[in-house]
């Protein structure tokens, strides 16, 4: 049996979708592949998520081949999960949507990276749940 395809979108993939697809890698490879995207890139991952993500959990992104991708760049998707930051994405069908309303933290110091990074492992292991069908996809 295939594995799902998540996409992880946000405006500017550098900071929250990137986390998300770094940690649905890390922690949730054996149920779904997770690759990210942005409407509107940036140049580069965010210097603080990467620092962070990789003090904290050991994953260095840009080393394990993460960098900005448009939407285009996407394989077809079973599951698109928006970040909070208002993206809609009529051009990628997929089965199944859901919205993480994650405040970005960008600027806003290391405790607001912390947070928003431990929210995105809490939703990543519940997806995971979900995907394995340990709990039910509401």
């Amino acid at each position: 049996m295939r594995k799902p395809k998540v996409g992880f979108i946000c405006i500017h993939n550098s900071c929250r979708s990137q986390i998300a697809e770094a940690l649905g890698r890390h922690l949730a490879g054996e149920v779904f592949d997770s690759f990210s995207a942005g409407t509107s890139i940036r140049d580069q991952i965010n210097p603080d998520a990467q620092r962070i993500l990789l003090a904290t959990h050991g994953i260095d992104m840009v080393s394990e081949g993460q960098w900005c991708k448009t939407l285009q760049e996407l394989p077809r998707l079973d599951m698109v999960v928006t970040m909070g930051c208002g993206v809609r994405c009529p051009l990628l069908p997929c089965r199944w949507r859901e919205d993480w309303a994650l405040e970005d933290p960008t600027g806003k110091g290391d405790a607001a990276f912390l947070q928003v990074i431990g929210r995105i492992e809490e939703r990543v292991l519940d997806l995971k749940a979900r995907l394995s069908g340990r709990t039910p996809m509401v």
